[in-house]
């Protein structure tokens, strides 16, 4: 009932094997990462292997989307918050996210949840919110990281 199409190394699940959610991802992919002098392993194996702008299922399929898509514009190669989160493409950022935020609530069933995760340490939530024609219900508003509350009606 739940679908995460970003859902990278499932950082922010409790239960990172949870089965009520399809945890979805365009990358897989291993990493060890040197955070503050220790080792981590970074292990990003979806459920199924996909594009958040093209998702492959039908209309009204999901009770709830997590939609936590990449935030950073700009990265190095090497860059471990590259490989952590993800990187949107400079010059498609916005399309990519409206797009993205289009195949999500198409999937949603009518009445489902969107909840929608950004960093905007390099990009803006009201430039995100700017691009998309959808309207948040609530959400916090103090951080940079954001978690907006949507609904399909």
């Amino acid at each position: 009932p739940i679908l995460d199409p970003c859902c990278g190394s499932r950082m922010m699940w409790f239960d990172k094997q949870d089965q009520r959610c399809l945890f979805s991802d365009l990358r897989t992919e291993s990493h060890y990462l040197k955070d503050r002098g220790n080792l981590r392993h970074l292990e990003i194996h979806p459920d199924v292997r996909l594009d958040f702008t093209a998702l492959p299922f039908t209309d009204d399929s999901f009770n709830l989307v997590v939609f936590d898509p990449p935030h950073l514009v700009r990265a190095g190669k090497k860059s471990w918050l590259a490989k952590k989160y993800g990187k949107l493409k400079l010059n498609t950022w916005e399309d990519d996210i409206r797009q993205g935020f289009n195949e999500c609530m198409r999937v949603l069933k009518p009445n489902g949840t969107l909840i929608f995760k950004w960093n905007e340490e390099q990009i803006k939530l009201k430039d995100v919110l700017a691009t998309i024609k959808y309207k948040p219900l609530f959400g916090n508003k103090r951080a940079k990281t954001h978690w907006l509350v949507f609904m399909k009606l």
